[in-house]
């Protein structure tokens, strides 16, 4: 259809709909894409004022805003009228979306729903001339009312139990009724020590996964440095896959060379090896360019196949349908009030080495480092290492969750909220995990080689050559112990810390207090 615009006399197409695409939408069988003809247009922004929200890490805007490109061209290349709007075009939302309705004049804007509360709330507040039309999101294998009737008014929740009625929905890794091999989960063989490591002759995958920037992604990271010179991180070793074809091979390359091995070693870490047997599918699952489908249903296959142990897919299942699913479930059930919640009163401002990894604690160091460099983590390092000293410390929720949104290549608003509130602060009180997880120097040194060669010794309990992790163990306990007194996960805990002497608890509470005015400083 051919039409003229109020005062113009250049005839321009009028499209019947236009199908907004967010960011961190780029699924190839988009939700709202799957709603309309390609008669419609569609509509992509970059919006400075989205990207400047956070200090996000430089190496996270080179991934949304070269995948969101070459998401473009993807369509463009499949028959579709795309609307691209460049950074630094327009600087909000509001002035992309009038000038597309200006010049497309459609009847409608179809938008699959966002997937985190602030995106929402920013639609919510955008003043449209047409409706708009949210179509339910297909980027989870969980609808959000589902998630909401399983959950009804319960104090509390279980990943477990979550896990399994979506085992039992799915059939996936089930035999009828039964699970595959007659057991839930296989963590017991999912443990493997630093000494396992070593003594199996310190095996590795073949090479790090690592993709090399084409020049559409070279001149994002260019203008990435440009636009946000003062965010975390830098642009240069950009490494991950930003297109549907470039995930795909990725996850393969998972599939064949780590995921054999990486029920095993999971938990391991080993400095200088950032990815070990980890998949690092987390940043294209949550950008939409792999779905958890085919994720999961690739693992299964290889363990049919007999090319992974059924340890190593339960596991990585485990992560993908239960862990993902769950907390994406626990956001849209708590917000907005969730992020209000601070049950352990944490009140310290989170230490500014955080940005730089200037500390001599070596497992922070060797994990900040890290993520400065790479804005990548595994699940281990961010909480056992760095929630960990977040819980242990006391730092501000708030502070603690703006740290983890700016840093990863794979964090969100939904990502985060239920990771930091409930698992690793636990300022929920207990809503989505059983107890703290808390824990002193002993599991760090059993499960990474960062304590090789640190300045603080993790045998030592207490004085100046003592691991701060030990210390802080147990004046977390003794500063909490009337709240968990009747956990019977941690009771066992208050009990020991009760049994000290007066000697050991004053050198415990005295070293801890010290550390602790000096972090706060």
């Amino acid at each position: 259809m051919n039409g003229l615009l109020p005062g113009s006399d250049v005839p321009r197409t009028i499209f019947v709909k236009t199908v907004w695409i967010l960011g961190d939408q780029l699924l190839a069988r988009n939700a709202a894409l799957l709603n309309v003809e390609k008669d419609a247009a569609v509509l992509m922004i970059e919006s400075k004022a989205r990207g400047t929200r956070i200090r996000y890490h430089k190496k996270k805007l080179v991934l949304v805003y070269s995948a969101m490109r070459h998401f473009a061209a993807d369509l463009r290349e499949a028959g579709w009228k795309v609307d691209y709007h460049l950074l630094g075009e327009t600087p909000n939302f509001q002035k992309a979306i009038d000038l597309h309705i200006s010049k497309y004049r459609p009847e409608r804007i179809v938008i699959t729903e966002p997937n985190d509360w602030p995106m929402q709330q920013t639609l919510s507040n955008l003043k449209l001339s047409v409706p708009i039309q949210f179509i339910p999101t297909n980027q989870f294998l969980v609808g959000r009312e589902e998630f909401k009737q399983w959950a009804g008014r319960s104090a509390r929740l279980l990943m477990e139990a979550h896990y399994r009625r979506i085992r039992k929905k799915t059939g996936y890794l089930m035999r009828e009724n039964e699970p595959e091999g007659g057991q839930w989960n296989y963590d017991y063989a999912n443990r493997s020590t630093l000494r396992d490591w070593q003594r199996n002759g310190k095996p590795r995958s073949e090479k790090n996964p690592r993709h090399q920037p084409d020049q559409a992604t070279n001149e994002v990271m260019k203008l990435i440095e440009k636009e946000f010179e003062g965010n975390p991180g830098s642009t240069n070793g950009f490494w991950l896959p930003v297109n549907r074809a470039e995930a795909l091979t990725w996850l393969q390359d998972f599939i064949t060379n780590r995921l054999p091995h990486f029920g095993a070693y999971e938990d391991l870490m080993v400095s200088g090896e950032p990815v070990l047997y980890h998949s690092v599918l987390s940043p294209l699952l949550n950008l939409g360019l792999l779905s958890p489908t085919e994720c999961v249903e690739a693992a299964i296959e290889a363990y049919r196949k007999g090319k992974a142990p059924l340890n190593s897919v339960e596991g990585f299942l485990r992560q993908i349908i239960g862990w993902r699913e769950f907390i994406n479930g626990i956001y849209w059930t708590r917000m907005p009030g969730y992020k209000e919640l601070n049950y352990l009163e944490a009140d310290l401002p989170l230490p500014s080495w955080f940005y730089t990894a200037k500390t001599e604690m070596n497992c922070l160091h060797q994990v900040l480092k890290q993520v400065i460099d790479l804005g990548y983590n595994h699940h281990i390092q961010r909480l056992m290492v760095l929630g960990n000293f977040f819980l242990l410390s006391g730092i501000r929720p708030t502070e603690v969750e703006r740290w983890y949104l700016e840093m990863y290549v794979d964090a969100y608003d939904w990502v985060m909220a239920a990771n930091v509130y409930g698992m690793v602060l636990f300022a929920d009180g207990g809503y989505m995990a059983t107890k703290p997880y808390a824990a002193s120097s002993t599991y760090i040194n059993k499960m990474s080689s960062y304590c090789e060669g640190c300045r603080y010794k993790p045998e030592v309990k207490t004085g100046p050559d003592a691991c701060p992790y030990n210390y802080l163990y147990w004046n977390f306990y003794a500063k909490h112990q009337e709240k968990f007194r009747t956990n019977p996960r941690v009771r066992m805990m208050i009990n020991t810390w009760l049994k000290k002497t007066e000697s050991e608890k004053g050198a415990i509470l005295r070293n801890a207090s010290d550390f602790l005015e000096k972090l706060g400083r």
